[in-house]
């Protein structure tokens, strides 16, 4: 059985992997990064893209299945992503005059990255 810092580490790596195939899903798309990862206190982007005039902050899930992976985006989940977007924002002013929206990539075993483009609302913009 192993002890609950091996299953830790097992899901930030299942993560890491997660978010590095989003990203290549998204660059095979036509979407240039920008960040991974971008950490504030009380939340965090995984990916920030752009394409065009569009600048793209996504939330990427990795679950078994698809279905639990598109629930994993609660209520809270959105509040903390929405702060983390707010103060990317704020850090990079050449982000004004751009179209900003919230976008989400689900992954699962043995099945292709499902996009979402504008999956939810960022909160207070």
């Amino acid at each position: 059985m192993r002890t609950r810092s091996e299953r830790r580490r097992t899901t930030f790596l299942r993560g890491h992997r997660a978010e590095l195939a989003a990203l290549v899903f998204l660059i095979a798309k036509g979407y240039r990064p920008l960040a991974r990862r971008f950490a504030v206190a009380g939340g965090e982007v995984d990916l920030v893209v752009a394409r065009g005039k569009d600048i793209v902050f996504v939330e990427v899930k990795a679950r078994s299945h698809l279905d639990e992976a598109r629930n994993a985006i609660t209520a809270t989940k959105r509040r903390r992503f929405s702060r983390a977007v707010r103060a990317w924002i704020a850090r990079h002013p050449k982000a004004a005059g751009k179209t900003w929206r919230a976008d989400a990539i689900f992954i699962a075993p043995w099945s292709w990255p499902h996009h979402v483009v504008a999956a939810f609302e960022i909160e207070a913009l």
